[in-house]
């Protein structure tokens, strides 16, 4: 999946240096709060929340905010009805999609969402049409130009379950609840991590070589997750990093 992670380095990059910040901020408390909300306001209980809290420091969102947001779903603050919901479709080249979106309107979601497959030659599925093509992962992205396989062993024995080389990207996978004792080993190692989260993994992968379809699946990828209350976006693609550098150029 090397196409794949690297669009995940892509958007990471992207998203840090979003102008929109304020954007960028109140998708990241909306994660928090929804978090909280089904797992309870302790991170070291609820990996989650932990994901979520560390996501948005990494962006430099204020302490205070995200101790609000933590409250909010606590009961402590009014979380605005805000409700998570599982968008599943399919993409261009027969892709698969899982949109994961933070809503207080899912009927206004749901036919924004389902308009974006539509004008990029998707369409929205069924619920349980393509959600069991994947597994809920730890992900963490390290620079595979920079570190080898050898200096992410440490990973492997803070309960890691593999490390792969996927061109000038290493990802490193772990169950959900190794996540963050597999992160801090990293950072306890001097390895500095371009993003780390959870991540619907993909057991399957489509290999998209036609660079028509890659454009109109990273269009569609784009679009979703551009919108307002979509948190994160899920695929099984597998583009070339030399394909997707030039589908990138010309977006």
């Amino acid at each position: 999946m090397a196409g794949h992670s690297k669009w995940a380095s892509i958007k990471h990059k992207k998203a840090a240096t979003d102008a929109k910040r304020g954007k960028l901020f109140t998708k990241l408390a909306r994660a928090i709060t929804v978090a909280a909300r089904e797992g309870g306001g302790d991170p070291a209980a609820n990996h989650t929340l932990a994901a979520a809290v560390e996501k948005a420091k990494s962006f430099s969102m204020p302490k205070d905010n995200i101790q609000r947001a933590i409250d909010r779903g606590t009961g402590e603050g009014d979380a605005g009805g805000i409700e998570r919901v599982l968008y599943e479709g399919y993409g261009p080249a027969g892709t698969a999609l899982l949109v994961d979106a933070l809503t207080n309107n899912r009927n206004r979601t749901g036919s924004e969402v389902r308009n974006a497959f539509d004008r990029n030659g998707g369409s929205l599925g069924e619920p349980g049409s393509v959600a069991w093509q994947f597994d809920k992962k730890g992900v963490v992205l390290v620079d595979g130009g920079r570190y080898s396989e050898d200096d992410l062993i440490g990973a492997i024995d803070a309960g890691a379950d593999d490390v792969v080389q996927e061109d000038d990207v290493l990802k490193v996978v772990a169950e959900p609840g190794a996540l963050s004792a597999v992160r801090e080993s990293l950072k306890g190692s001097g390895v500095e991590i371009i993003s780390w989260e959870l991540a619907m993994e993909p057991q399957n992968v489509i290999e998209v070589s036609d660079p028509s379809e890659a454009k109109r699946l990273l269009r569609l990828i784009d679009a979703l997750d551009d919108h307002d209350d979509v948190d994160e976006v899920h695929a099984n693609f597998d583009i070339s990093a030399d394909l997707l550098e030039e589908v990138e150029a010309a977006l």
